[in-house]
């Protein structure tokens, strides 16, 4: 057992006031066709759910990345190299982030950033204490809007931001644009960004993934409605709606709905919505990339493509970006 004392969590709440979720949701139960945000997914119980659909056999993304990681660990730390701060973008459980960190020399520190609070300071102080010589320094904001990096105890090389799990393509062409460009403007001069990407592949592979056996995603999809109804006071009846996701060939993505079994009304603050039987919501898209379409992305986004590793079946790629000086 280690005798060095963990160093104290302070979280910085930048979280987004309740008048946001309900401001997005108005405008997004008001569009042609209806839409959710999905970074409204991960309240508590989304954060589980998401975490269980990873250990799904049907899920390959996480797996394959984790199989990457390992393998490539030691290429990957070189990339970083020592004294980095590594900045995660919706850092969950930090699972991956733990291979990181049992590799990476000399961190001046680690800086989760998530949107799920409780979820988020549970896990950094779980992470204090399990590597008590690192700072720990969690921020709940949500990373698609500008915020600050906390200072650190011990100056830092230089910054490298960690986003794992293909979440970058939950996000138009433009927002990922913007996303990356963020990136490159909090990792700064001679940083790095370590980013997760799911590539083209053949779309049974894709629809299996997002329609499992076990129906975890389908929960997952409908706990946004219950969280809609516990923190903003709506009346989504959750048995009237079923989960559906289907691959768009023309985008290359994979597009996932909130169908509804009947036709039915909503009410969310004051303002009542009519949904006609059949009606798919919008709840999330995730685009799969080759690597000319990534590469040319991030370039405009002012990051170059340094290391790309993939698995042996080309299904997912981990890839290290610099920052151009």
């Amino acid at each position: 057992m280690s005798s060095v004392e963990p160093i104290p969590v302070n979280l910085v709440d930048l979280h987004p006031k309740v008048s946001n979720m309900r401001t997005d949701l108005l405008a997004g139960m008001a569009s042609n066709p209806k839409q959710f945000s999905p970074k409204y997914f991960y309240d508590e119980r989304g954060s589980q759910l998401f975490d269980a659909i990873c250990r799904l056999p049907e899920y390959y993304l996480t797996r394959t990345e984790i199989d990457i990681l390992q393998t490539r660990m030691e290429e990957i730390a070189e990339c970083v190299g020592p004294g980095a701060r590594l900045v995660e973008f919706g850092s969950g459980s930090s699972t991956k982030t733990r291979m990181l960190l049992d590799h990476l020399r000399e961190l001046a520190a680690y800086v989760p950033v998530d949107i799920s609070r409780d979820h988020l300071l549970a896990t950094a102080e779980e992470l204090a204490r399990d590597y008590p010589g690192l700072e720990v320094q969690p921020v709940c904001a949500d990373f698609t809007h500008d915020f600050e990096l906390p200072g650190t105890r011990h100056a830092a090389r230089r910054n490298v931001v960690f986003f794992p799990g293909s979440t970058i393509g939950n996000f138009s062409a433009d927002q990922a644009h913007e996303l990356l460009t963020s990136m490159a403007h909090i990792a700064g001069p001679h940083g790095g960004v370590l980013i997760g990407i799911d590539m083209k592949k053949d779309e049974a592979v894709l629809t299996a993934a997002y329609n499992d056996s076990a129906g975890i995603t389908g929960q997952f999809n409908l706990n946004m409605l219950a969280r809609f109804n516990r923190e903003l006071g709506a009346d989504f009846d959750l048995d009237s709606y079923r989960h559906r996701a289907v691959y768009n060939s023309h985008e290359g993505r994979m597009e996932m709905y909130l169908v509804s079994l009947r036709e039915q009304s909503v009410s969310v603050s004051s303002n009542r919505f009519d949904i006609a039987m059949g009606e798919a919501i919008l709840t999330e898209w995730s685009h799969k990339y080759d690597q000319a379409q990534f590469s040319a992305m991030a370039s405009a986004a002012g990051l170059e493509a340094r290391k790309a590793w993939s698995d042996p079946d080309g299904l997912f790629s981990v890839q290290y970006l610099e920052t151009r000086e």
